[in-house]
């Protein structure tokens, strides 16, 4: 069975972005430190356009071989002129808005999330699954979560996207591990208690 990671960058107080979903603020917490730990742990999360830009066109796929994001996380791409942001991977959106994909590489999943995910999981062999984000389809995917890294950035927004946007959902993980970075940003990486 293959799992679903919530990757996903937040504030110290658990926003993924601010009210209108603007995260680019925590770009500015991508340092030299940062961008080796990224490549070497999770490379697969580095977009299509930033591999070009650095030089890493041919970094191998470590975790995941999937990615699954919403429609508006998917927007910020689209808005940066990127059709497929994660064409080294399988790329997912999840919209009920979007018909059909501007690139062939994206596959729209716009009838029951959950059990696509699922399908997803029980394919044989692979990597796992990235849920890139957003708040929305995370809230409608908790219960298939099986782990979640979380890169906290040392910044409090006060109000904003939370991490899932769902009604009360109470659920145990473990903390597996933590890596602090010296600018003040650590990432967390949680496994499922089932």
């Amino acid at each position: 069975m293959r799992r679903l990671t919530y990757f996903i960058a937040c504030s110290i107080d658990g926003f993924i972005g601010d009210p209108k979903g603007d995260a680019s603020s925590m770009f500015a917490y991508v340092d030299t430190e940062f961008l080796e730990f990224l490549k070497a742990e999770y490379p697969e999360t580095i977009s299509a356009e930033g591999r070009r830009m650095l030089g890493l066109d041919g970094l191998e796929n470590v975790r995941f071989d999937t990615v699954i994001q919403g429609r508006g996380s998917y927007q910020v791409g689209l808005d940066a002129g990127m059709t497929s942001p994660y064409g080294h991977l399988r790329e997912y959106v999840a919209s009920r808005t979007l018909a059909a994909p501007p690139d062939p590489r994206v596959r729209i999943l716009s009838g029951d999330l959950v059990a696509a995910v699922r399908e997803l999981k029980a394919e044989d062999g692979g990597l796992g699954i990235w849920l890139c984000g957003g708040s929305e389809i995370a809230g409608e995917l908790f219960e298939e979560i099986d782990e979640l890294v979380i890169k906290t950035y040392p910044q409090v927004y006060g109000s904003g996207m939370p991490m899932f946007g769902s009604g009360f959902t109470l659920a145990d993980f473990t903390l597996d591990t933590v890596r602090t970075f010296g600018n003040g940003a650590l990432v967390r990486q949680y496994t499922r208690r089932r």
